[in-house]
């Protein structure tokens, strides 16, 4: 039973005016809602008002900081000022008194002691001069006055003087002073000079006011400001309480400042404004800086506990909408849960009935009344005798119901008979367990009930299919078996197996060859048998292994196809079906050795047919042994021969008959009968021998033989015999197109290639063809050209290209005619096959020292 949706919910409130429409559709929206929703949205309310206050406050405090910081960055900028015109004002009183200085003495002739009273009195009366000084035009002290020493005696006129004047330019070698002074004698105007560190190690500026008479420059007067006295005493008291001034050049570097150099370090300033100190100029540059104080707006108490007591408001408001939720959560949390029993149980196709200790009948769900026919109001509160018992086995029943009381009811469930309400019957297993309640206590028992009519029917045809399918593997010619992979044990077997092995299982094992254990097991896997430890479900997928095997016991050949599959119990097996193909190897064995028979055949009519080309050359080397051999008596016998001449004429004898040697050692290799051999050859041996054959038959047809082998060739498993005598038969087809075609000299021409190529459904492979310039072929020669007893040839028998065929796809090669075309017409035919090669073989590194073709020219006989 569902819990309540909430036990504080808000009290609703009086409806809106009718004037309203926004508070109209408000309430109208504020009704649809569930009474969850209404709660979530009633805590909601407060944690947004609290949320909203706090953000007033912070914006608050946020205006009210930013004015604070505009009235600071306004008083730095004030002060910055003030301090410029204090300065300025200063440095401009100091000029006008040092003008009327120079004037007087540029217009009357002034001693240094004048000097010297005037300048100790400018000096006492301004802390910030370090000292004023007189320097003549040659650069020369006259005078000067400092404010930390006492004054210099005067220096005599030259021509008085016992000792030289002092150099002023010596106390500056090459500083700012001496480019200021330079300054003021070519502009004749007071020049100010950049800062510098003086003798005494402080930062200071000239000001040098030029000496004017009537004979042009005639000096100045250097006055020397030390920076730290003039921001001492111009800067005011007050403005220096509140703000940090420094004078810095335009470079950055801070020269003198009214705060200590460690706390301008430590601390950044927060407010900066930079002016040009007048009149000095020169990228001297004031510059007022302001702090952040601790006295903030932010640090005050008040802030800090508006944002503590809003802080704790809005987590006590988070609280309590977490637990509003949790209690929303747990609500629709317990409706799905009741919900999904409902919905389980009436989809469910399995009945339940509880009863009580008593037998009285407290529960059934919608599959029970419709398996038995009767509503539930029907069987709520029934006691045994129950309606849905066949009245003809009550007391089978009533037997099996005490059971059921006391507990007895056999785990795997009882098969029984029910009857419907219309009067039919059904069978039915039940399955009983004690029903516990929350204290533990056992208050009644609850059974499952399953139609299994339909089950039982289906058992009943899988039984009789069962004996139909051994009745069927019982009438097989093939041998079938099936062994426990676990225990080795011959599972099943058939007539057949029967028969020629007998019932035992080390012929399974023979025939597999040993291999009844898969040879890996995938660990980790879902899909492993429990039973045998196997990896059931991926080795049942497998497809089956076939193989051919030799039986000594019946002397019989079998094709064995072997496969695993997962028994009735469950564990792994290995089916096995054996089939009798001793006839059919028998036939392959014959007809192996009437395919060697006819290849030999094949080369014995080939050379046949070159056998007046063949007897020609071997005419011309003997012709040529008779010939020496008659002129060499001659010459012995007339005495008119001597040694040396003899050993002549004996060697070319020799090299006559190992030349007719050579051709029958060839021919014979080639038409002797042996039995079919792979090995490893190389692709430049065979297309020499077959050049060295072909040539005969090239010279007397007057065709023109050019050979293209390519370098590094990889060798060949193969059979040499037999690619030689493919390669000679299209050799010799190719020259009698040509020739009986009466082909002129121009396309008596027939090309020999042989290159490596990569196909995509043979892989790497080596490429024979052979091309020549004759009439080509008709489309309809091309398609039949392979068959046996099919030729283009009026004394042909067909079975030589038929042959070619045979022997390229034993060394699983392909083989292929084509037309060349010139434009429309046909230039010639191309024949072409191919071998593949040995992946483990080296490539044969001996063709690349050979000439990549080789042409061969006819010579008319």
């Amino acid at each position: 039973m569902p819990f309540p949706a909430s036990t504080n919910s808000p009290t609703p409130l009086p409806p809106p005016p009718p004037g309203q429409t926004s508070s109209r559709l408000f309430w109208r929206w504020w009704r649809r809602q569930t009474p969850s929703q209404q709660d979530r949205y009633a805590t909601l309310g407060p944690l947004v008002s609290v949320l909203l206050f706090l953000v007033a406050i912070i914006a608050a405090f946020w205006y009210l900081r930013n004015e604070e910081i505009e009235r600071e960055q306004e008083s730095v900028k004030r002060d910055t000022e003030v301090v410029q015109q204090q300065i300025r004002m200063r440095l401009v009183e100091n000029q006008e008194q040092l003008l009327r200085m120079a004037r007087e003495i540029a217009l009357k002739p002034a001693s240094a002691d004048g000097f010297m009273r005037q300048a100790g009195d400018f000096v006492r009366a301004r802390p910030e001069v370090a000292s004023v000084t007189w320097v003549q035009a040659d650069a020369r002290v006259r005078a000067t006055r400092s404010a930390l020493s006492l004054p210099m005696d005067p220096v005599a006129p030259a021509e008085e003087a016992t000792e030289p004047r002092p150099d002023w330019r010596e106390l500056f070698p090459g500083g700012e002073p001496i480019q200021a002074f330079h300054q003021a004698r070519n502009l004749n105007t007071p020049t100010y000079s950049r800062p510098y560190i003086n003798p005494q190690g402080a930062r200071a500026l000239q000001l040098h006011m030029p000496l004017m008479d009537r004979g042009g420059f005639a000096g100045t007067l250097v006055t020397e400001y030390t920076l730290d006295s003039l921001m001492r005493y111009t800067v005011p008291r007050e403005i220096a309480s509140r703000h940090a001034m420094s004078l810095v050049e335009v470079s950055g570097v801070v020269l003198t400042s009214t705060v200590g150099g460690a706390n301008e370090r430590s601390a950044k300033p927060t407010f900066v404004h930079d002016v040009i100190v007048t009149p000095v100029g020169n990228g001297l540059i004031l510059r007022g800086m302001g702090f952040r104080t601790s006295s903030s707006l932010v640090g005050n108490t008040l802030f800090w506990m508006v944002v503590a007591l809003s802080a704790f408001t809005v987590w006590t408001l988070m609280g309590t909408l977490r637990h509003m939720r949790r209690r929303s959560q747990i609500q629709k949390a317990l409706v799905q849960e009741t919900n999904f029993r409902r919905a389980m149980e009436n989809s469910m196709l399995t009945g339940m009935r509880t009863i009580d200790l008593e037998g009285r009948i407290t529960y059934v769900n919608p599959a029970f009344c419709a398996m038995s026919g009767f509503s539930e109001e029907e069987l709520i509160g029934c006691v045994p005798p129950y309606p849905y018992w066949p009245k003809d086995r009550l007391e089978e029943f009533n037997r099996m119901f005490q059971q059921e009381l006391l507990g007895r009811s056999p785990m795997g469930g009882i098969e029984v008979v029910m009857q419907r309400r219309d009067g039919s019957q059904f069978d039915a297993r039940m399955y009983v367990s004690p029903l516990i309640d929350a204290q533990g206590d056992q208050t009644g028992w609850m059974t499952s009930v399953t139609n299994i009519t339909e089950a039982k029917r289906v058992r009943d045809q899988l039984t009789a299919a069962h004996e139909r399918f051994t009745t069927v593997l019982e009438g097989l010619d093939a041998a079938v078996s099936v062994v426990s992979v676990q225990r080795g044990e011959l599972l099943f077997a058939n007539r057949s197996y029967r028969l020629w092995f007998g019932a035992n299982p080390d012929a399974h094992v023979q025939l597999t060859g040993g291999r009844v254990m898969p040879d890996e097991v995938i660990d980790g896997d879902e899909s492993v048998d429990d039973f045998g430890g196997l990896p059931a479900q991926a080795l049942t997928n497998a497809g089956s292994d076939t193989r051919e095997v030799f039986m000594e016991g019946v002397q019989k050949w079998f094709d064995v196809r072997a496969r695993y599959v997962q028994w009735t119990d469950g564990n792994l097996a290995q089916m096995l079906i054996a089939t009798d193909v001793t006839a059919r190897r028998h036939a392959e064995e014959a007809a192996a050795r009437q395919a060697e028979k006819s290849q030999f055949t094949s080369r014995l009519i080939t050379m046949g047919e070159m056998a007046s080309t063949v007897a020609h050359e071997l005419n011309q080397p003997l012709a040529a042994i008779s010939n020496y051999c008659s002129g060499m008596i001659s010459r012995v016998q007339s005495g008119s021969i001597d040694n040396e001449q003899l050993v002549s004429a004996l060697e070319k004898t020799s090299r006559q008959a190992q030349r007719a040697g050579q051709i029958i050692h060839r021919i014979r290799q080639f038409v002797k009968r042996s039995e079919p051999q792979r090995q490893p050859c190389r692709v430049r041996e065979i297309t020499d021998a077959v050049v060295e054959l072909a040539v005969f038959e090239m010279k007397r047809r007057r065709v023109t033989l050019n050979t293209a082998v390519a370098n590094r060739l990889p060798q060949l498993m193969a059979d040499p015999i037999l690619i030689e005598q493919v390669l000679l038969n299209l050799l010799k087809n190719a020259a009698e197109a040509i020739d009986a075609a009466q082909m002129p000299q121009s396309r008596r021409i027939i090309d020999l290639r042989v290159q490596l190529r990569r196909l995509e459904e043979q892989g790497q492979v080596v490429e024979f063809s052979v091309t020549d310039g004759g009439p080509g072929m008709k489309e309809d020669m091309l398609a039949r050209l392979f068959e046996a007893f099919h030729s283009t040839k009026a004394e042909g028998l067909g079975i030589g290209l038929s042959l070619c065929r045979s022997i390229i796809e034993s060394h699983q090669g392909r083989i292929k005619a084509e037309n060349i075309y010139n434009g429309s017409s046909v230039a010639g035919c191309r024949f072409t096959f191919t071998l593949p090669i040995d992946s483990g073989t080296a490539a044969d590194f001996s063709d690349s020292a050979m000439p990549p073709s080789n042409d061969l020219l006819a010579d008319n006989p």
